[in-house]
């Protein structure tokens, strides 16, 4: 297998290319969960000041993958628009992102990550469970739905 060198930094999400990924995610997800249990940020509130995305990108420059860290009160921080496009998963792209995130939410003095994914994601389960994080009860303002699957992680 060719070693692939893929580069991780803050970036707008209001970009051409963040924007497609960002429509790729909402597709996928749309496409696995009712849009009512789908808790999307847009692109526009990706790029408010309490939240920093964080972009994959291939050799190439090419984006590959996403997410984000969202401030909360209370020392909450939130892992949100995870996403790596399917032609680079299993490459730890996806544990990538999350370890730097939460070194984000660390340096900025956050004790606890939270987040929501679905409940048709195992995928997504192994990078949060490796990650470290555990499954908990609805968090923040989330409804308690079977469509939901919630993680915390003390820091």
């Amino acid at each position: 297998m060719v070693a692939v060198t893929v580069t991780i930094a803050i970036e707008t999400p209001l970009q051409d290319d963040v924007r497609a990924l960002i429509t790729e995610l909402n597709a996928t997800l749309h496409a696995l969960t009712p849009p009512e249990h789908c808790f999307h940020l847009t692109v526009e509130q990706m790029a408010e000041p309490s939240t920093t995305v964080l972009v994959a990108r291939d050799e190439h420059g090419a984006a590959i993958g996403c997410g984000a860290l969202k401030r909360h009160g209370d020392g909450v921080g939130e892992v949100k628009r995870m996403y790596t496009r399917p032609a680079a998963q299993g490459r730890g792209v996806g544990g990538a992102i999350v370890a730097q995130i939460e070194a984000l939410a660390r340096a900025e003095g956050l004790t606890r990550l939270v987040l929501e994914t679905g409940d048709r994601h195992p995928a997504a389960w192994r990078v949060y469970e490796r990650a470290g994080f555990t499954r908990c009860g609805p968090v923040l303002d989330y409804p308690d739905s079977p469509y939901s699957v919630f993680y915390a992680r003390a820091l």
